[in-house]
């Protein structure tokens, strides 16, 4: 018997749009929460949504730091948070790289955005109904993942999301799956999903 999926989430990238953007995120110091991210994130929260963390962690698969170090880096997020009322419900992140790697961590998976295993095992794990969720990111890929699970995608101006627009999103260009919105950023992101859901 299939348990019917009843809550809803918005899906937010780490880097670039939790945190600034700083290549790969391989010590403490360098994290740096956006200054509104935590009351977009509260205003996730009180809306009864859950606020999922999906990340590529691929400096994992290269050897650049460990897989104890993103739980670290989460533990710190979520304190810091925390002291300004808002909390993440999930933390999931992928380990891996199709073509550089270490051992296991040296594979094409399903985890990987664009892939939508990360979305699937937290619908699973948390009853969320996909559909019905969003997903909010600096990169094509946090849009393209919403596309493949029938979510709608935000995409950020922070991080790597102004070269994403030029890139991937000027009129002519290829890509397929577009935003269903461009925010300035997490907070503009948050406020357009609540307006959307009405």
């Amino acid at each position: 018997m299939t348990r019917t999926k009843k809550n809803t989430a918005v899906f937010l990238d780490r880097d670039g749009t939790i945190n600034e953007e700083v290549g790969y995120l391989d010590s403490i110091d360098k994290l740096k929460l956006f200054a509104n991210a935590a009351e977009a994130i509260r205003i996730i929260n009180e809306s009864g949504m859950k606020a999922v963390v999906m990340s590529n962690q691929s400096g994992i698969a290269r050897g650049y730091f460990t897989e104890e170090f993103v739980g670290t880096v989460h533990t710190h997020i979520q304190k810091i948070l925390r002291e300004r009322g808002a909390f993440v419900d999930a933390f999931y992140y992928c380990p891996h790289h199709p073509t550089e790697g270490i051992g296991a961590y040296l594979q094409s998976c399903s985890c990987r955005k664009p892939e939508a295993g990360m979305l699937i095992a937290a619908s699973e794990d948390m009853g969320i109904d996909l559909v019905k969720s969003y997903t909010v990111g600096d990169m094509s890929k946090d849009i393209q993942v919403a596309g493949k699970v029938g979510a709608k995608g935000v995409l950020v101006k922070t991080g790597y999301g102004l070269n994403t627009i030029e890139k991937d999103f000027t009129p002519g260009s290829a890509e397929a799956v577009r935003p269903d919105y461009i925010a300035e950023d997490i907070l503009d992101a948050i406020t357009w999903i609540m307006r959307d859901r009405q």
